[in-house]
């Protein structure tokens, strides 16, 4: 199976229609499998006194510093979610969005999404995980900012309201916008799956694409990756996600690492290189003229390409043997050129 690629639109539509649909053509054309969005409202997520995070406030030139203010203005109104849906359909790419609380849980199942994205901040919120689970739908669950016991609760609530563990797929997440190199820790991924014997993927909040295409080779199934159409428009997520060109660069560089390690694993000529063999290896040549009857030492013997004639791995088999013709310089050694 495809790794699934979700470009994380997020809250980068600013709350604009307009932009909100673009994001969606930007996802639809750089590959990727779902194009992601977040439902929540503000006064069921968040308290009045609630402060920004440090990188909310740096990404923003508002002087209110409470998180209130600034998701007021990216709630997406429930009459844009047909057309968003619509307008993904249109454009060949899936539509998905994370909800924050039950209430948004059970919109979005109207829409007949085919999972649940489970954010990091809800990991241990127990009422919503169970919520979640009764929907009966695969589940993606973030671990952005949890320990392993942490994430094994979650995992055994979810089993426990159930959905099986062969439906979940957990994902290794850093909560840090931009999230720095040296604290991505992405062996941790495949501690996850070794440990819980789940499916692992990664959601990626650093600079760049790389880390999620090394998470692809060390085993995600699934990538999420934040996406804007400009890093330099004000909102709380825009600085640390992708621009148009980079989400396409990411899609086809892990759909490429897929094709890259998707062989058999038995080391052996691939079906492309087989004509190049006898091109770039060596075989036994004469180094310079000598006449029949020559007994052959390592002074008369040269390796030179191609290598059709007499592999340089048997020349202990032709040191000794004597010629039964004339031989030329630079003519390549045949096991008939010896006597028998």
């Amino acid at each position: 199976m495809s790794v699934l690629i979700i470009a994380e639109a997020g809250v980068n539509h600013n709350g604009d229609l307009k932009i909100a649909k673009k994001l969606i053509e930007s996802a639809a054309e750089a590959g990727a499998d779902y194009v992601k969005f977040q439902t929540f409202k503000a006064d069921k997520l968040v308290s009045k006194s609630a402060k920004k995070a440090v990188y909310q406030q740096k990404n923003s030139s508002s002087v209110d510093d409470t998180q209130m203010s600034m998701l007021k203005k990216l709630e997406i109104p429930e009459n844009w979610y047909n057309e968003l849906v619509s307008h993904a359909q249109k454009n060949n790419i899936a539509f998905l969005s994370t909800g924050f609380d039950e209430e948004s849980i059970d919109f979005l199942d109207t829409l007949d999404i085919p999972f649940f994205k489970i954010p990091s901040g809800e990991l241990t919120n127990k009422p919503y995980l169970i919520h979640v689970a009764s929907k009966g739908k695969p589940v993606i669950l973030s671990t952005g900012m949890a320990t392993l016991s942490e994430i094994e609760s979650s995992l055994a609530v979810l089993i426990k309201a159930g959905i099986s563990k062969d439906k979940i797929t957990i994902l290794h997440c850093n909560t840090e916008y931009p999230t720095p190199m040296n604290d991505v820790n992405l062996r941790a991924m495949i501690t996850i799956g070794n440990l819980l014997a789940v499916n692992i993927g990664y959601s990626d909040h650093t600079i760049g694409i790389e880390v999620p295409i090394a998470a692809v080779a060390l085993g995600a199934k699934v990538i999420e990756k934040h996406f804007t159409l400009n890093r330099m428009m004000e909102g709380p997520d825009h600085l640390a996600s992708l621009e148009p060109d980079e989400l396409k660069q990411m899609v086809l560089a892990i759909r490429n690492i897929e094709l890259a390690i998707a062989g058999s694993g038995f080391k052996e000529p691939s079906s492309s290189e087989i004509k190049n063999i006898q091109i770039a290896r060596k075989s036994i040549h004469i180094s310079h003229s000598i006449p029949s009857g020559t007994v052959l030492n390592n002074a008369h013997l040269v390796m030179k390409r191609p290598g059709d004639g007499i592999s340089p791995m048997d020349i202990e088999e032709v040191i000794g043997q004597k010629t039964i013709l004339d031989l030329d310089s630079d003519s390549k050694l045949q096991w008939e050129h010896l006597e028998k």
